[in-house]
């Protein structure tokens, strides 16, 4: 598993040690100064941007979501739970060691280290379908806590880059985060004929 911690105050390259079942803790900047030579090309792939996740089950399902379609996972703190929760374990099974795991101590520094054309950020307060993105690999898939979504302000400030999943169903609020994140990742890859293909 190749892991990475990044904020406003420290940036580098971190690696989980050998043997560690998750993220476990974040090992120091002094114990890894070399970038992982198995790191992915930002640019050539995908990248899953969870903005302060609260439910296990989900960022596990995610992150094994990732590990399939050779997708950057990053993970914006504070998080809702222990890195080392069981059912997080569990729902990534034995995958998490070809997942590309990254952390951010804030949303704000995450944005202020992104260009802002290859942002999309995916919410139930826009009308504006994800099939109507123009994705590309490089770009940054940013998905908002479980039960409160995105900051409103960042949704303002990102109006023109604020995508949604459409539904039929006006009594259904909204859809399950990895689903969302599984059904706007495939869509990305299909645009670009990854599905399958990408290395």
């Amino acid at each position: 598993m190749r892991l990475y911690y990044q904020d406003a105050v420290v940036s580098g390259t971190f690696s989980a040690k050998e043997g560690d079942e998750l993220f476990g803790t974040t090992p120091s900047l002094s114990d890894n100064k070399k970038k992982d030579s198995k790191q992915m090309d930002d640019n050539e792939v995908f990248h899953i941007v969870l903005v302060e996740p609260e439910i296990p089950p989900n960022t596990g399902s995610i992150a094994r979501l990732c590990g399939a379609t050779n997708t950057v996972l990053h993970l914006v703190h504070p998080l809702g739970f222990s890195t080392d929760d069981k059912h997080l374990k569990r729902a990534g099974l034995d995958y998490w060691k070809f997942v590309d795991i990254r952390y951010w101590g804030s949303l704000d520094s995450f944005l202020e280290a992104q260009e802002e054309k290859r942002l999309f950020f995916l919410t139930t307060k826009t009308s504006r379908s994800y099939i109507d993105a123009p994705f590309r690999p490089g770009d940054y898939l940013v998905f908002g806590k479980e039960t409160k979504g995105l900051p409103e302000d960042i949704l303002a400030l990102y109006a023109d880059r604020c995508f949604t999943l459409p539904m039929a169903n006006v009594n259904i609020r909204s859809l399950n985060l990895a689903m969302t994140a599984g059904i706007v990742l495939y869509e990305a890859l299909r645009q670009n004929e990854k599905i399958g293909s990408q290395e």
